[in-house]
């Protein structure tokens, strides 16, 4: 039976999962607790007592995380999140730690849990650019000067400074259809955004060069 994390609380040696729970949000800027959903980071699902370095469907690890030959336990991620970069010189993950000894037992105790299938852990839904509606779908871009104007599939056309507009791609299931981009709102004043594609082929074939 699936139980809530306030349902399933250790002992404050071993740390709370409920408190853990609280403190794992700071995690999802950067990872998913989804099985092979990876963002920024790897999933974090089935982490206890994997090796570091191998989930799998993960292909950004750095070369010293590799070759490390840490499995996630109790004591090795303890040492983990309390300073990442002593522990795997070299590694990619821009994180300076979680310097309170109580915080990383909860963060411990919320992983164990969520591995072991004690708790149902947060699903962060990546939105799915396949439902687009037109008002996102991009039906044609043009670069003039240092401007890109972008026409959407509710015939509305809008400028963007170059410099503001980002051009990505998503493979994922939640990704664009082929030749199909999506543009989406990426900064809080609303002057900026991106412009995603299935694929990197796409990218330049869609832009034209032809100025009003």
């Amino acid at each position: 039976m699936m139980l809530g994390a306030a349902s399933v609380v250790s002992t404050a040696h071993a740390g709370d999962v409920e408190r853990g729970a609280a403190a794992s949000r700071q995690c999802l800027a950067c990872h998913s607790f989804a099985p092979g959903q990876h963002l920024t980071g790897p999933s974090l699902a089935d982490v206890w007592e994997r090796r570091a370095g191998t989930a799998a469907g993960f292909t950004r690890y750095s070369d010293a995380m590799k070759r490390s030959d840490l499995v996630w336990n109790d004591r090795s991620l303890d040492a983990w999140l309390r300073n990442p970069a002593a522990v795997i010189p070299g590694n990619a993950m821009a994180f300076r730690g979680v310097p309170d000894a109580g915080m990383r037992a909860d963060l411990i105790a919320y992983l164990r849990a969520v591995s072991e299938g004690q708790v149902k852990a947060p699903n962060r839904g990546l939105p799915d650019l396949k439902r687009a509606d037109a008002s996102h779908r991009v039906t044609g871009i043009r670069h003039c000067g240092d401007a890109y104007r972008v026409t959407t599939g509710d015939g509305a056309t809008r400028t963007w400074w170059e410099f503001n507009l980002r051009f990505k791609t998503d493979g994922s299931a939640a990704g664009p259809e082929p030749g199909k981009p999506v543009i989406v709102g990426n900064g809080m004043q609303g002057d900026r955004a991106a412009v995603v594609f299935s694929r990197p082929a796409e990218i330049s074939a869609f832009i034209g060069g032809e100025c009003p």
